[in-house]
């Protein structure tokens, strides 16, 4: 039988876009059965993968310094010393305050950490986006009333063997038996989660990168043609999966069609944990949801 997680269950902290608790029972089940030494998340976003998984040695990684440094503080304990109300004006000058700390290049610091999780939880739809100038921009949030967190101090425990890196996901040391889930921006329009957007190209860059590492490595994006064809081309394994939409621009929560992708891993593991491979080569998405 799989160990149970050495700590309690945890929720994420943050709000976040694409966020994949609800894939943190089939990523446990493929993470049990291989018994790796170390998680590698090159974007560890919301950090529900980590959080559901509880993996005694982690490496994780994200673009997104602020989020980074977030999480770093958290590791230190952090002490909450702001007042947290759902207020449009307080939201505001809190945000006035984040941007602030960027221009002045104090993003890096507990106040920073405390301002960044407010306006994540306050601002609308859990978005994180940032102007070409890197300041946050999203609006005030929607919603009838926010339970913020006071205490973090069961985060520092779990989070005390974790390493928590802000770089290209190609200069990430890596060790050969690392177990890789990388959940990349979407193949999708809006991808600017951090200052630095992805690119099309960034995605040829990771889905190759990946390819060669002796381990495990299990990737998740948006299922469209080209993203199809790019993880196919390359040797991954894939695996057509429905799921929720948590956050979006829009709000919109429909279905949506996602698929991972699979390498270094032996079959009988993912039938175990309910996947069913792909056997087709079309490159339509069409034939791929009938």
């Amino acid at each position: 039988m799989p160990p149970k997680p050495a700590h309690p269950p945890l929720t994420p902290p943050l709000k976040w876009a694409g966020g994949k608790r609800w894939l943190v029972p089939q990523l446990r089940q493929l993470h049990d059965l291989v018994q790796p030494p170390r998680l590698v998340e090159p974007f560890c976003g919301g950090l529900s993968v980590a959080l559901g998984l509880q993996p005694s040695q982690a490496l994780l990684n994200d673009l997104n310094p602020h989020l980074i440094n977030f999480y770093q503080q958290l590791r230190s304990g952090l002490t909450p010393s702001l007042k947290y109300r759902y207020q449009e004006n307080l939201f505001y000058h809190y945000r006035d305050r984040f941007n602030q700390l960027i221009d002045n290049q104090k993003s890096q610091t507990p106040e920073a950490a405390e301002l960044f999780y407010y306006l994540n939880r306050s601002g609308f739809n859990g978005l994180c986006r940032f102007n070409r100038s890197g300041h946050f921009n999203v609006p005030f949030g929607r919603y009838s009333n926010i339970n913020y967190r006071q205490d973090w101090s069961p985060f520092q425990n779990l989070l005390k063997t974790w390493q928590f890196t802000c770089q290209d996901f190609a200069t990430l040391p890596l060790q050969p038996t690392d177990f890789i889930y990388a959940d990349p921006p979407y193949d999708v329009e809006f991808t600017q989660y951090s200052p630095t957007p992805f690119s099309w190209e960034d995605q040829v860059r990771l889905v190759n990168s990946l390819a060669n590492h002796p381990g495990p490595v299990i990737l998740s994006n948006q299922l469209t043609d080209r993203i199809h064809d790019l993880y196919q081309n390359a040797g991954y394994q894939l695996y057509p999966l429905n799921a929720p939409r948590r956050i979006s621009c829009t709000g919109d929560r429909s279905p949506a069609r996602e698929v991972l992708a699979i390498r270094n891993l032996d079959p009988e593991y993912t039938n175990r944990c309910g996947l069913r491979k792909h056997a087709q080569s079309s490159t339509s998405t069409r034939r791929l949801s009938d």
